[in-house]
């Protein structure tokens, strides 16, 4: 059996890929074990009444989400912790702001293991921290939130948006700095595809680099316009991002779209359908 690695490594272009589904059977081709959700995408919808949101999500088929906005942070977690545990959903990670971190550390971590979180993810870094003083002062916060995350038992990981890579004081981008000032065994970074494709990266590149520090995947579409959208509605391959080396440690594939339209389900669904269906 010719395996779809080896063919698509001795053949070229789209005629091989193509080839390469002819002959290879989708059974022996990747795809994602549990397509997850961040729950950001329906956080009008779980402010509301998040106990009957996460039942939604899980009729859908989604097995896995993250928690984040939605004012999840002043619930009853071990409440949503049982309605999760009752529905068959997991919360392989939560999104725990830079002043919580800083200022709430041990409240955080309860929270994060009370959800059964097994990771923290920094998810947004305001404008007051986007400069060259502002960063290198955040550096060693977040350096320390991964030491002491892991003394606790937890991950960590960055999530990006575009200005990281975008902002340059100095000429270097702040994402780059983050790579290169924090230990990849204590920082980790959970890419936002979209946001990365926005802010004009070679994204199959940045993959490549990363490589290993690579802990989730947000996964979102973008229109030829560069808006957002649900996934399989846009122009983004994310087989051929899926398929990279750089990909191969990914651990959890979360659908995020800032900027769902009501009443969201529908975005949600054809998203989990598409990534449900991918092959790899």
């Amino acid at each position: 059996m010719i395996s779809r690695r080896t063919l698509l490594a001795g053949a070229g272009g789209a005629a091989a890929l193509a080839l390469s589904d002819r002959i290879v059977p989708a059974a022996h081709a990747a795809q994602i074990p549990a397509v997850g959700l961040q729950l950001y995408t329906v956080r009008e919808l779980f402010q509301k009444d998040p106990v009957a949101t996460l039942g939604q999500v899980a009729r859908i088929g989604y097995r896995e989400v993250e928690f984040g906005g939605g004012g999840y942070d002043a619930m009853d977690h071990a409440l949503l912790r049982r309605t999760m545990d009752r529905l068959g959903l997991r919360a392989p990670s939560v999104h725990i702001g830079y002043d919580a971190l800083l200022g709430q550390f041990e409240r955080s971590v309860t929270m994060a293991k009370t959800l059964g979180a097994d990771t923290v993810v920094l998810p947004y870094m305001t404008d007051q921290h986007r400069t060259e003083a502002g960063w290198k002062a955040a550096l060693p916060n977040i350096a320390r939130f991964g030491a002491d995350l892991k003394k606790a038992g937890l991950g960590f990981a960055y999530h990006n948006h575009d200005f990281e890579f975008t902002v340059k004081p100095g000429g270097k981008s702040l994402f780059d700095r983050l790579i290169e000032e924090t230990d990849p065994s204590l920082v980790q970074v959970e890419l936002d595809l979209y946001w990365a494709a926005h802010a004009g990266e070679d994204v199959a590149g940045l993959i490549e680099r990363l490589n290993r520090r690579i802990y989730a995947y947000h996964v979102k579409d973008m229109r030829a316009d560069r808006s957002m959208t649900a996934v399989g509605q846009g122009k983004t391959d994310f087989a051929a991002l899926f398929r990279l080396k750089g990909s191969a440690g990914v651990r959890h594939f979360y659908v995020e779209n800032d900027e769902a339209p009501a009443p969201y389900l529908p975005d949600i669904t054809t998203s989990f359908k598409t990534l449900r269906a991918l092959r790899f």
